[in-house]
């Protein structure tokens, strides 16, 4: 399952590395989850991402998290350290043997009782969940990403923000569709409809932030 498009960096390469090299490793278990990951191609979130996570909810101090794709659980463990005292993170995945490897990893951190794992698939899932989120983080399939965000806003409470991980698809999303290979070309489509949506919202506040392989992040402003 490795990340190709954590190869193809979207800024100046010398500027990647820096990111990468020039901000400080995470400590602990969280670090060695990093580490392990990343040596092993497992697709977590690139440090300079990570890193980004990292500020953004120390910053904002969130008492709900949802995260759809869990992987081994580092960016659920990264955030989840930033909770309020009774806080609590809700993450989803599909996939028995990432589920299995993120659960460990919770353990391991002591956030077992401060993390919800739910396996399953997010299309059955987030329909059936109700609640009021203060920040929700997707990184999953990129195909999907349009048929899931209606639910998030849904699920966010009015001035939570909602980030969505990998959306320029190393850059490509924004080549013509014919010079994408056949194999990602759903891909290609559902992302730009995601842009497409989301950007031409006025009704909430949308961004755009060139790390890994880009973050779209959207604030809803409306009730």
């Amino acid at each position: 399952m490795l990340n190709e498009m954590m190869h193809r960096p979207i800024v100046m390469q010398k500027v990647v590395d820096f990111m990468r090299e020039g901000q400080l490793d995470f400590e602990g278990g969280l670090g060695e989850i990093e580490a392990y990951a990343n040596e092993l191609g497992i697709p977590i979130v690139p440090h300079e991402t990570a890193k980004f996570l990292d500020f953004f909810t120390a910053t904002m101090q969130p008492s709900q998290i949802l995260e759809i794709g869990t992987a081994i659980g580092f960016s659920a463990s990264l955030m989840a350290q930033h909770l309020q005292a009774d806080g609590h993170l809700t993450t989803i995945d599909r996939y028995e043997k990432m589920y299995e490897r993120a659960k460990e990893n919770f353990k391991k951190l002591g956030l077992e009782d401060r993390i919800t794992l739910i396996e399953g698939d997010a299309a059955d899932v987030l329909p059936n969940l109700e609640g009021s989120y203060d920040l929700i983080f997707m990184d999953s399939a990129k195909a999907k990403y349009i048929e899931f965000y209606p639910e998030c806003m849904r699920l966010l409470r009015q001035g939570g923000v909602l980030i969505i991980d990998d959306v320029f698809q190393g850059g490509t999303v924004l080549d013509d569709e014919a010079e994408i290979p056949k194999r990602v070309r759903k891909i290609h489509r559902k992302l730009n409809e995601l842009f497409d949506t989301v950007l031409n919202d006025k009704s909430n506040r949308s961004t755009l932030v060139p790390l890994g392989d880009g973050l779209l992040m959207v604030r809803k402003e409306a009730a």
